[in-house]
């Protein structure tokens, strides 16, 4: 049983913002850190997947929809990808990148002080690109959750960069948002599990992190998507209205 983990969601090869939770005190003396997917899809994949692997055994890592994308990418089994930056990222990665983003698992679960099973996915337990939002409807829930364990009463998602806690059929949903590519707040958003659950922000220069990105990265368009970014220009709104129809909700009863 865990005392505290911390969960890191969709990093998206932003090295600065990484940075800036990896020292925050209760990230330091966590037990462990969960990552849920997408880790590398942005400017400083191979930045961010070394600072990661250097930490040893206290990161647990789950691939997300895009860093499997990156590998098909890689492995000609994909022409395009749905990110521009992907398949930048995707060819700046060395054989020991994609060895390790090859071996990771879809979801896992722990059990932490608190809260019991907690099972970590990207998107859904059975997918890594499904929708589920904080307003999906019940019944969407309840999809997504069949085949689930009953004595798994937490879900961790990522995968929408949206933070929200929730419950649906009586389990705990947590979206902890995004770390490197926020939706309608600036920072890094992580969350801090056990006993209860907090969602957290950490800010950041975001200037410096602008110009460190472009100094780092030679992807071609990189001030652009700092500046898109690493301001979240996105917002709530935009992106609930971009991922919505993709939750089913339009074709409910």
């Amino acid at each position: 049983m865990l005392n505290r983990v911390a969960v890191l969601s969709d990093i998206h090869g932003v090295l600065p913002a990484l940075e800036a939770v990896l020292a925050e005190p209760d990230v330091s003396t966590a037990d462990y850190f969960v990552l849920t997917g997408d880790i590398t899809a942005g400017p400083q994949p191979t930045q961010v997947l070394d600072l990661l692997t250097s930490l040893g055994d206290r990161v647990i890592w789950i691939s997300g929809n895009a860093d499997r994308e990156l590998l098909e990418y890689r492995w000609g089994q994909r022409d395009t990808t749905p990110d521009p930056i992907a398949p930048w990222a995707a060819e700046q990665l060395r054989e020991d990148h994609l060895d390790l983003l090859s071996s990771l698992p879809r979801s896992l679960s722990l059990s932490v002080k608190g809260l019991g099973k907690v099972l970590f996915c990207h998107a859904t337990p059975r997918d890594d690109e499904e929708v589920v939002l904080v307003d999906s409807r019940l019944d969407r829930w309840k999809e997504v959750f069949s085949g689930l364990d009953t004595d798994i009463r937490t879900v961790v998602c990522g995968h929408t960069h949206m933070p929200f806690v929730r419950l649906a059929h009586g389990r705990l949903v947590i979206n902890p948002g995004s770390i490197g590519m926020p939706y309608g707040r600036t920072g890094a958003h992580w969350a801090l599990l056990g006993p209860g659950v907090e969602l957290r922000t950490t800010h950041f220069d975001l200037e410096a992190a602008a110009t460190q990105l472009s100094q780092d990265s030679s992807y071609p368009d990189i001030t652009e998507w700092a500046n898109y970014f690493l301001h979240a220009r996105a917002t709530d709104a935009d992106a609930l209205a971009a991922f919505a129809p993709r939750d089913g909700r339009n074709h409910s009863p």
